[in-house]
């Protein structure tokens, strides 16, 4: 079994945004994610297009059932809590993508 990445790209409207997201995730979220599954996490600032400015969250889970079992009972509240904090009107702008490790 291949472990699997899921990524979240937030893209971010300016520095003082990127500065709250970021304060949000180091102060609990991405262990909420670990807690809730992933295997581990790190927190990426694209550098390389400077703008704009992104910062991809990156979740390794052990097995493809891992990341099911957190899509299906965690994932939805932990979302939920992302979009109450950066929603469209703040305009951080979210994407998120799957890979397995080969």
């Amino acid at each position: 079994m291949s472990a699997i990445v899921y990524t979240v790209t937030a893209t971010l409207p300016d520095r003082p945004t990127a500065d709250r997201y970021l304060d949000w995730l180091r102060d609990g979220h991405v262990d909420a994610v670990v807690a809730a599954g992933a295997h581990s996490a790190m927190i990426v600032r694209v550098t390389d297009p400077p703008d704009p400015i992104r910062v991809e969250t990156r979740y390794v889970f052990s097995t493809r059932q891992a990341y099911d079992d957190y899509l299906a009972h965690h994932a939805p509240a932990l979302r939920a809590d992302g979009a109450e904090r950066f929603g469209p009107e703040t305009g951080v702008r979210f994407s998120r993508s799957v890979g397995e490790v080969v």
